[in-house]
């Protein structure tokens, strides 16, 4: 709890910061927590699967998915129910903070849409949804979208991480570092 003039848990000065951050939206923290979640799930999928390990690579990557889509409902309510928040520091940051933004929006735009088709083709290239036939063309249709599933992973994987990694510093850039003055 936030008591004026009262030190807290050992930090003395200007507690400002602390105001700021309790009068922000619950649900931008949240937002964020989600977003570096999903950038550490993406980065234990890719190192999963580098070890071969597909079974654990699916579950992962499927949970950084679903909490990208729990993001994106979240960030879709607030925006709808509290606009938008100025980015209000003079200055050099200012052209960096709106620099990462040009490329993060865009890049988010295109993730759900990515990683939607990525879901397709990986479970395609794990035998899902095949006809009944001979085994060697079901492999050999497998083994087509695995590689399709690779090909476009090359893509995917740095644009979704990317976005979740520049959620989280847009984040910290605008509610912690230089926090909007009302």
């Amino acid at each position: 709890m936030f008591v004026p003039g009262v030190d807290a848990g050992g930090l003395s000065g200007d507690l400002s910061c602390v105001v700021t951050l309790l009068a922000a939206h619950p649900i931008v923290h949240l937002n964020a927590a989600l977003n570096a979640t999903a950038a550490i799930l993406l980065v234990v999928g890719f190192l999963l699967i580098q070890r071969g390990r597909v079974l654990a690579h699916r579950r992962v990557m499927l949970s950084a998915f679903g909490i990208s889509v729990a993001f994106l409902a979240c960030y879709l309510w607030y925006h709808y129910h509290v606009l938008h928040v100025k980015f209000t520091h003079p200055g050099a940051v200012k052209y960096v903070y709106y620099a990462v933004l040009a490329t993060h929006i865009p890049l988010a735009f295109s993730v759900p849409f990515l990683a939607i088709f990525q879901i397709y083709l990986g479970f395609r290239a794990m035998g899902c949804c095949t006809a009944e036939g001979d085994a060697n063309r079901q492999l050999a249709v497998a083994n087509l979208y695995r590689e399709k599933h690779r090909r476009l992973a090359r893509w995917t994987f740095p644009i979704w991480l990317y976005v979740s990694v520049t959620g989280v510093i847009v984040y910290v850039m605008l509610y912690h570092l230089w926090p909007p003055v009302e």
